[in-house]
C-alpha cells in the first residue's frame, strides 16, 4: 500500500501528541502513584488517537475497494524501495515519540521502550492487516520487515546506549516528474511532499559527539548524515506516461546516495520549554546543508541539499 495516507495520519498524530506533551508539561507530578496514573492516561489517549486514525484511514482509503479474503502481495520491487524506507522512518518516529511520552511521565527506560515500540508496531500492523483484506492491495511481508526494522532501530539504541545516537531524517525538494503524472505523484506541493518519491530523501543522521569521550570538544549539535533517494520514477515498477504525456525510459530510474553534515536540533540548549518542544517536533527534518551526491558512478556537489 502507498503510505501517502498513513504518512498524513502519522504527521497528525505527531502534532497531536506533541501538543499533549506541551500542555501537560506544568502538570507532571513526582509522586510515583500519580505518575503511574498519568502513564495509564497516556496509554488511553494514545489508544484512542490510534483507533480514530485507523477508522479515518478506513474511511479515506479502503471504503472504495471491495473486501476480499486475506491475501499476500509482494511489492518489494516497487519505487526502488523508497516506500520501504518510508515505513522504517514512520515506525521509528512513532516509537520514539511514544517512548518520550512514557519516559516523561516516569516510566523506566525498558518499560518506555516496550510500550513505545509495541504501540507503534500495533498501529502499523493493523494497517497491513487492512491491506490484506482489501482488493486493491494485500498483506506485504516487505512492509512488515520495514516496520520491524524501524522499531528495532529505535529500541536497539535505547537498550544499548540509553539514548538515540542515530536518527532517521527526511528532506524533500520538488521533482520535475510529478508533472508527468500528477494524479499519482501529486498536483500540489503538499501532495508531492507525501506522494512523489522522486523528491524525497531519507537520511541516517549520526551524532558524532555521542561516540566520543565525554571530554571531547567536538560540537554536540553537529551530525554526519548518509542519505538515500531515487529519481526518474513515474510508476511503481515501470515508467509510464499518462497525465503529462512524459515518456521516460526505464533505464533512467536511478538510486542516489548522499553524504552531508547535519544539525541535531535536540542538542541545541535552551531554557524555553516551548522552543525545546518545537525543536523536538522538527528534529525529523534534515537541515538543508551542502551534500555530496553519488549516482551511477557519478559524483555531484550540492551547495544546499533540500
Amino acid at each position: 500500500m502507498t503510505i501517502y495516507v498513513a504518512h498524513k495520519l502519522i504527521i497528525s498524530l505527531w502534532a497531536f501528541l506533541s501538543i499533549m506533551i506541551w500542555c501537560h508539561t506544568s502538570m507532571a507530578q513526582q509522586d510515583s502513584t500519580k505518575l503511574i496514573k498519568q502513564q495509564h492516561r497516556v496509554t488511553l489517549v494514545s489508544t484512542a488517537a490510534y483507533s480514530a486514525a485507523l477508522v479515518g484511514l478506513h474511511q479515506l482509503w479502503y471504503k472504495d475497494y471491495q473486501s476480499t479474503s486475506f491475501r499476500f502481495f509482494n511489492d518489494n520491487a516497487e519505487w526502488m524501495q523508497m516506500d520501504k524506507i518510508g515505513h522504517i522512518g514512520s515506525v521509528y518516529y512513532l516509537s520514539k515519540f511514544n517512548y518520550s511520552l512514557y519516559s516523561y511521565y516516569g516510566a523506566s527506560n525498558g518499560k518506555s521502550v516496550l510500550l513505545g515500540t509495541t504501540s507503534a508496531m500495533t498501529f502499523f500492523t493493523a494497517i497491513e492487516i487492512m491491506d490484506g483484506f482489501s482488493s486493491g492491495w494485500g498483506f506485504s511481508a516487505g512492509d512488515m520487515i520495514a516496520n520491524t526494522s524501524g522499531a528495532l532501530l529505535f529500541a536497539g539504541q535505547q537498550l544499548l546506549w540509553n539514548e538515540t545516537r542515530i536518527d532517521v531524517k527526511f528532506s524533500f525538494s520538488p521533482s520535475p516528474y510529478a508533472g508527468c503524472r500528477p494524479s499519482l505523484l501529486g498536483s500540489s506541493f503538499t501532495q508531492q511532499l507525501l506522494k512523489d518519491y522522486n523528491g524525497q530523501t531519507y537520511w541516517l543522521s549520526a551524532n558524532i559527539s555521542d561516540f566520543l569521550r565525554p571530554s571531547s570538544t567536538f560540537p554536540q549539535w553537529l551530525n554526519v548524515a548518509v542519505g538515500y533517494g531515487a529519481t526518474a520514477m513515474t510508476g511503481a515498477r515501470h515508467n509510464v506516461f499518462v497525465d503529462g504525456g512524459c515518456l521516460i525510459d526505464n533505464n533512467e530510474r536511478q538510486r542516489k546516495f548522499y553524504l552531508s553534515p547535519d544539525i541535531n536540533l535536540n542538542k541545541i540548549k535552551t531554557r524555553k520549554k516551548w522552543l525545546k518542544t518545537s525543536l523536538y517536533i522538527l528534529s525529523f527534518i534534515k537541515v538543508p546543508l551542502p551534500a555530496i551526491e553519488f549516482q551511477n558512478s557519478k559524483t555531484r556537489v550540492h551547495w544546499l541539499k533540500f
